[in-house]
């Protein structure tokens, strides 16, 4: 609010009683400055309201320094006494919070970097317009918007551009003054985003995804989702015994985890404190996505709180069967594709020659409903490489030898499964899903698999209870609403989808440190699946493939029954 009222004060006229004061007192070219002065001081002020509010020190320091310039500013430019009191009074309030002001600067970011480059130029030439569109009882009569932005633009690299004043000195104030707010907005915001640190968080290393890799190959089997920690765009953190890890990636302000940590559970509170203390040191709203129960006990240990988010559909091979009336409707799903003359293969990656690979990715990109893919919590971001050599690849193919549909499936454990992509022809036989699923539990006990995890469903109690006699009016209305949201995104068909197989249902939470911050960690979270994402014209601009850190792969919210997974 003080950026603002600073930035409005140095764009409006200055009472003419006081400003005749001032000129008589000091050169000409120290209003004119001052003014400048106070704009940049006040739309950096409103650039630095959020990282404040993350306590950032750097932030801090600048503020300090911007409302002390300000308060001098406001006096000098036209004895703006009612700003200079408010912003003196704002200083004295961040001095007196210092304390509050300890978390770190951000690591340096290429994007950020270029983010700013290419636009504060951009709104530098519009603020310079203002400013001259504002102050036109200088220029000469007849000057036009366009020569007022061609002035702006030129002005702030100190060249003069077409724009005519009623005289010299007006045209000299000017240059000064557009010079003094080409280097406030553009050098100044450049130089705090060069001068961040370059270590942090960063996409996983080879020396860390082998660390990781030891770890799971100890500890895999506890959670479904722990071979996800390998995603390409997570960070990682390690205890201090290295005996256990947890995976993060950061999303706008949020250290955003996924799963439970990996390794041996009497590590867990160790490597949770390590990755809170880190998301304080920056100024990051810690919160974990998906976190099973017993993963949501441990940071709830740590002070965090938990939300169900819904539950997780487990095949317990021994205990499955297609028979009885149940069933049925998977029983017929079966038979239609035998019918058909659909066969299925269930192989390990590494038993499959490359040739075979690429065609797989092939159409796995090709079958794929929409151009971005979605997915971080319950999806690998990648399919075919070599170093997942132990996922199962389901394919299915119909009596020409034609891929039709696949599934691909990563290790939990050394005897469990876990859902990572599924894909099938949009023109191919209804029920090629429950077909592939049906064939590979056929197929577990030769692959030693005895749990099969397949999708997740969001606040799947509520369509559960809420259809039964006797539900209260908040459930039904809380189910009314999430069936209205089905038209949209597949939650009630998901659900569907995952019952129809009769299977063991685990919940999965959601853990953050305060209510306030769930409005932040939803937005986090909805950009890290991918459900917010850039616009289509904007990809198209950036003209590059979709990166896993922007949108990532994510098959899960794709009931199986649907034609386009």
């Amino acid at each position: 609010m003080v950026g603002l009222i600073t930035a409005l004060s140095a764009l409006s006229p200055a009472i003419g009683v006081r400003f005749a004061m001032v000129n008589k007192m000091v050169p000409p070219v120290f209003p004119v400055t001052a003014t400048i002065g106070a704009l940049t001081s006040g739309i950096l002020l409103i650039l630095l309201a959020r990282p404040l509010k993350r306590g950032k020190q750097r932030a801090w320091t600048i503020a300090v320094i911007l409302t002390a310039l300000a308060t001098v500013f406001h006096v000098i430019k036209g004895i703006d006494v009612e700003e200079a009191v408010l912003t003196g009074l704002v200083l004295v309030l961040l001095l007196s919070s210092r304390s509050n002001f300890v978390a770190r600067a951000d690591p340096r970011s290429t994007k950020r970097l270029l983010a700013t480059v290419f636009l504060m130029p951009w709104f530098t030439i519009m603020a310079g317009w203002l400013l001259l569109t504002l102050r036109d009882r200088y220029q000469a009569p007849g000057s036009t918007s366009w020569e007022r932005v061609q002035e702006a633009a030129l002005g702030l690299i100190g060249i003069d551009g077409p724009l005519e004043f009623v005289g010299q000195r007006h045209q000299d104030l000017t240059s000064l003054g557009l010079l003094l707010l080409g280097f406030g907005l553009i050098v100044v915001p450049i130089l705090l985003v060069v001068s961040q640190p370059s270590g942090g968080p960063h996409p996983l290393t080879d020396e860390e995804q082998l660390k990781l890799r030891n770890i799971l190959q100890k500890w895999g089997k506890i959670d479904s989702l722990s071979y996800f920690a390998l995603r390409d765009d997570r960070s990682v953190i390690f205890n201090k015994s290295q005996k256990a890890a947890l995976t993060y990636r950061v999303v706008g302000t949020v250290s955003l985890a996924a799963g439970d940590p990996v390794g041996d559970p009497e590590a867990w509170p160790g490597v949770i404190e390590t990755w809170l203390a880190e998301a304080k040191s920056y100024g990051w709203t810690p919160a974990v996505l998906g976190a099973s129960e017993a993963g949501a006990a441990a940071f709830h240990r740590a002070g965090m709180e938990t939300l169900e988010l819904g539950d997780e559909a487990i095949i317990r091979v021994a205990d499955f069967t297609l028979e009885g009336r149940e069933m049925r409707g998977i029983r017929q799903a079966v038979s239609r594709c035998q019918r058909a003359g659909l066969s299925v293969t269930c192989t390990r990656l590494g038993d499959i020659i490359e040739d075979d690979r690429v065609e797989l990715r092939a159409k796995a990109d090709e079958w794929r409903d929409g151009a971005v893919e979605r997915g971080f919590s319950m999806a690998l971001n990648r399919f075919g490489e070599d170093r997942d050599d132990q996922c199962v690849v389901v394919q299915t193919r119909n009596d020409a030898g034609e891929l039709v549909g696949l599934l691909n499936f990563v290790p939990w454990g050394t005897e469990g499964l876990s859902l990572d992509l599924m894909r099938r022809a949009h023109d191919t036989e209804n029920g090629v899903m429950e077909f592939m699923v049906a064939e590979l539990w056929k197929a577990c006990p030769s692959l030693g698999i005895k749990e099969l995890s397949l999708n997740f469903a969001v606040l799947r109690y509520v369509f559960e209870r809420g259809e039964r006699l006797g539900a209260g009016p908040v459930l039904r209305l809380w189910r009314a609403v999430l069936i209205w949201l089905s038209r949209f995104w597949q939650i009630e068909s998901l659900y569907r989808a995952n019952a129809k197989y009769r299977p063991e249902w685990l919940p999965r939470f959601l853990c953050f440190v305060n209510v306030g911050d769930l409005p932040t960690v939803s937005t986090a979270a909805l950009r890290a699946e991918a459900f917010l994402v850039a616009p289509d014209w904007l990809q198209r601009l950036r003209s590059r493939p979709v990166s896993p850190a922007t949108t990532d792969q994510k098959a899960r919210p794709t009931p199986l029954d649907q034609a386009s997974p």
